[in-house]
């Protein structure tokens, strides 16, 4: 039996999805750039998942420019921010994604920038009065601080920090690549300049997202080329991509409140299995439902003699899922994560996450394998 518990890297397409892609490969191999026939309905395509998903951010269709995925979106909305805004000062915290961190700290390695990291407690929390006290120093700042995090599932109230940010004039950006498709978005009534999405983590294709810019903004192209994507995105679009992303984003809406209280049922049920199973077991990150991804467990476990195996371990049992530990050893870095809130450097970590195609029969085999090895 194969279990798939690594659905915070990538989820499994949605048979509906792969219908409307395929479809749209049969009947409409057009360029969205050219003025014939094929190629204005393929922009009829690209337009008309354009508006779909605005309506279900609740933005303009305007607002909505489509990218290769998540990271060419975080790039744009902070390169381009910094550059064409003239912003001299960044604030981050030291747990987002690399696509984010690493981008802001080539920018201070540069000059562009001074970049202030924001303290977390140990379990991940980010110290929001510290960003008012920065921002109140700082005027016309660049704040990112994403909507989850995708290790250990922490979820910043972005509302909150959308107030903050506003009192002091500041450009608010938030990798939500974790939660769309996962939560709803309104972005009328929250008051942010730069969100952002890939398909492919709610089971849409890889190699598609958005960036959602606030009318307000007027930011230039990240990548050059073409006057595609009004003029904000050179390259030819990924019309097969796109209306995926549509379809997937349109079934996640839907179905969200049904899929959201199946799969916290799932994660609430292996936290109580490998707590009863695994005496030492610990959780990383808050665990309160309401302040964590539903999607996310992140987990320590207790028998460090297999922190270099555990993973190993479980994927030749058919398990997959991913991990780390707070320290560096051989070729793994570590997690930046983990080591930033402290996590116990000598216990393996397992980040296991679920979808809407996972069971609790595949937990309860997940954690009798996690029982037996930790018993070794």
């Amino acid at each position: 039996m194969q279990v798939y518990f690594d659905n915070a890297a990538t989820t499994a397409l949605d048979p509906e999805v792969i219908q409307v892609m395929v479809e749209t490969m049969h009947t409409n191999f057009g360029n969205p750039s050219s003025i014939h026939t094929h190629g204005r309905q393929a922009r009829t395509i690209i337009e008309r998942a354009r508006k779909q998903i605005a309506q279900l951010l609740n933005v303009s269709p305007s607002e909505i420019f489509f990218t290769s995925g998540g990271t060419e979106a975080d790039n744009t909305a902070i390169v381009r921010s910094i550059i064409d805004f003239g912003i001299t000062h960044a604030i981050t915290s030291p747990l987002e994604h690399h696509a984010v961190l690493h981008t802001l700290e080539e920018l201070e390695k540069d000059g562009k920038i001074q970049l202030d990291l924001l303290p977390v407690s140990t379990d991940g929390t980010v110290d929001l009065a510290h960003l008012e006290t920065l921002l109140a120093s700082n005027p016309r700042t660049f704040v990112s601080l994403m909507h989850a995090n995708n290790e250990i599932g922490n979820i910043t109230d972005l509302a909150r920090v959308s107030e903050i940010c506003q009192k002091y004039n500041a450009i608010l950006h938030s990798d939500t690549v974790q939660t769309m498709g996962h939560y709803i978005h309104d972005l009328s009534a929250l008051k942010i300049d730069f969100i952002t999405g890939a398909a492919h983590k709610f089971h849409g294709p890889k190699g598609v997202g958005f960036l959602y810019v606030n009318g307000n903004n007027k930011i230039k192209p990240f990548i050059y080329g073409g006057a595609q994507e009004r003029n904000m995105r050179g390259g030819t679009e990924n019309v097969y991509g796109i209306v995926g992303l549509a379809k997937a984003l349109e079934i996640a809406y839907k179905d969200m409140d049904a899929h959201h209280a199946y799969i916290q049922g799932l994660k609430s049920y292996m936290q109580e299995q490998l707590t009863a199973a695994i005496p030492g077991v610990t959780f990383n990150g808050v665990t309160a439902p309401e302040k964590s991804l539903y999607t996310v467990l992140n987990v320590s476990f207790p028998c460090t003699d297999m922190a270099d195996m555990l993973l190993f371990n479980l994927d030749i049992s058919g398990i997959s899922c991913s991990g780390g530990s707070a320290c560096s050893s051989g070729t793994d870095i570590g997690s930046h994560v983990l080591r930033n809130i402290q996590a116990d450097p000598k216990r393996p970590a397992v980040r296991f996450s679920f979808s809407k195609y996972n069971t609790k029969e595949e937990i309860d085999l997940v954690v009798n394998k996690l029982k037996e090895i930790c018993a070794k």
